[in-house]
């Protein structure tokens, strides 16, 4: 950036003050490599915001870019946040400093070929992430300060409601994409629903696919996940560790399998196992495979069994509202799936807890308000 553009962007403000320069944030610096480190507090123009932030999930999008070394250093991510307006733009009329927001990180221009079918997630300015801490925008969320530019202030960015806590309202962006999922797979009423993988998000696609009428079965290697599904009602659960999957869910049916499989755990090995537990003309729902890579699959099961094999990738513009709806209304209490929370000076632990999940690992939440809450801006 030019010091000319500096200088005009910081003209075009407007702020409180006692806004430090520098702040800290978990820097990627590449293949497994993130540092808490000195930055500076990023630079708002016209129409643009600075959050700063209070609570902001670990997604497993973040930990596959950290292991794979896939995106360039350095970087700041972290896209599920919810925090405090703390710098208002010129032209902001929308939101003003104090307001409690929580910040999508893509939102789709909605004319392109792509939006035209409604496959938002491949739309170029979809994938133009929104948010930034400083270096290539990446989120941002695992800082101290968030930039939010123009568009995502317009469309992207949601006021917090009083009663609303930080940790509650930082689901909102993760249950859009399950909500995105559940639209995909297209649930009919009564339908046998086979949810394999019962982390937050197996979890949350779990809830939602009951909530569309389904007979939910769960699924998972660590019993103590589906003692957590139970609470959520989902009293129809698997242990994966001690029974075969596919042949219990298959006794659950008559013999038949699941009409829908949602894979809600990443890699490939499961994908085969998952064709197998859906009955013929069944459809298999492809959540968390980010990774591109080869996978083993019969295809006489997609061609003679007329099995679907589908996928979902990210949020849906068209679900926002509804997902900001459920979240803010409370009608899943999201926060009972936070495990740990971690301050901001603890940020690389709690990505490495993150990346070796335990037993007792749910949702794992990196909390920069942790310094913070109770005092003023």
């Amino acid at each position: 950036m030019t010091e000319g553009k500096v200088l005009s962007r910081a003209a075009a403000v407007v702020e409180r003050p006692a806004i430090p320069p520098t702040m800290k944030a978990a820097v990627y610096r590449g293949l497994n490599d993130v540092r808490l480190g000195e930055v500076p507090v990023p630079e708002i123009g016209r129409g643009e915001i600075l959050v700063r932030v209070h609570t902001c999930g670990i997604c497993g999008t973040d930990l596959k870019k950290i292991s794979t070394g896939s995106h360039s250093a350095p970087r700041i991510f972290g896209h599920e946040t919810s925090g405090v307006v703390a710098r208002v733009g010129e032209g902001v009329r929308k939101f003003g400093i104090g307001d409690r927001v929580v910040v999508f990180h893509h939102i789709p221009c909605r004319e392109c070929y792509y939006c035209r079918y409604k496959t938002f997630a491949q739309c170029e300015t979809y994938k133009k992430v929104g948010c930034t801490a400083g270096f290539e925008p990446s989120g941002g969320g695992f800082a101290e300060y968030v930039r939010v530019m123009d568009w995502i202030v317009e469309k992207g960015t949601v006021a917090i409601p009083e009663g609303v806590s930080f940790e509650q309202a930082c689901f909102v962006e993760p249950v859009n994409t399950c909500m995105k999922g559940i639209q995909t797979l297209r649930l009919e009423p009564g339908e046998t629903v086979l949810v394999i993988g019962q982390g937050p998000i197996g979890l949350i696609l779990a809830v939602l696919a009951k909530g569309a009428g389904a007979r939910v079965i769960t699924s998972d290697l660590y019993p103590a996940r589906l003692t957590i599904s139970r609470r959520f009602g989902l009293d129809l659960t698997i242990d994966a560790s001690r029974a075969d999957t596919v042949g219990t869910i298959r006794e659950m049916t008559e013999g038949r399998g699941a009409d829908a499989v949602i894979l809600a755990v990443g890699g490939s090995a499961l994908i085969r196992p998952a064709m197998d537990a859906v009955r013929p003309g069944g459809r298999v729902l492809l959540f968390a495979q980010t990774a591109r890579g080869e996978a083993t699959i019969d295809p006489a099961a997609v061609c003679v069994d007329e099995k679907t094999l589908l996928g979902s990738y990210s949020a849906s513009v068209e679900l926002q509202e509804q997902s900001v709806r459920f979240v803010m209304n409370r009608e899943m209490d999201l926060e009972q799936l936070i495990s740990h929370r971690f301050p901001l000076r603890d940020s690389v632990e709690a990505l490495n807890r993150a990346a070796h999940p335990q037993p007792d690992s749910m949702k794992i939440v990196i909390q920069p308000g942790s310094a913070w809450e109770g005092r003023s801006l």
